[in-house]
């Protein structure tokens, strides 16, 4: 069974394939010709999964599932939170965002952090919400070369390496993307 994933993010796409199997093929906006870089306006992450799955339903009239995710950064009052993938500007570039983050970060001994997945379903006219949340720290450098994102400053709980720093395997028994997945699947398996 096809799942149209609202993102455009190859990374995001193939971390998702790995958690959900063979059971379902994962396709992206660009697999279903929306090319469209869908805003993020909302204030929330609920409000922003709920944009991006909104969009594809009223413009494809196809079920579907979008994400949100934000890191939550307890020194820096929760930013860069709704606004993670664009808290060094509208370029979106991960690098500059994690250099801020360290930045904002120097004088500041409280760097206890947290990532929050929001995932919206809308399927059959219904929206379904899922969450899942990886509490951890943020280092002082950069560490790793997989993943993406904030995940080479980001060092889980109760772990040595950064997210980046883990196989696709590790982090996906762990991450906070992994644990708002697996409540959509079940719910998927039963739906």
């Amino acid at each position: 069974m096809n799942l149209i994933f609202a993102t455009n993010n190859e990374n995001k796409a193939k971390e998702i394939q790995h958690l959900i199997g063979n059971s379902y093929t994962i396709k992206t906006l660009k697999d279903i010709g929306c090319m469209e870089d869908i805003e993020e306006t909302g204030k929330t992450l609920h409000e922003n999964a709920s944009i991006k799955s909104n969009y594809v339903v009223s413009h494809f009239k196809i079920n579907c599932f979008a994400d949100d995710t934000g890191l939550l950064v307890d020194g820096l009052n929760d930013a860069p939170g709704v606004y993670s993938a664009r808290y060094a500007g509208e370029r979106k570039n991960a690098d500059d965002n994690m250099n801020l983050v360290l930045k904002n970060l120097l004088m500041n001994e409280n760097r206890a952090a947290k990532f929050v997945t929001v995932i919206s379903l809308k399927i059959d006219g219904e929206e379904f919400f899922f969450e899942g949340e990886l509490k951890g720290k943020i280092i002082t450098e950069k560490r790793g070369e997989n993943g993406f994102g904030y995940d080479p400053i980001f060092v889980p709980d109760n772990y040595t390496k950064t997210l980046a720093e883990l196989s696709i395997h590790e982090k996906n028994i762990i991450s906070h993307r992994a644990i708002a997945f697996n409540k959509l699947r079940k719910f998927l398996s039963k739906y």
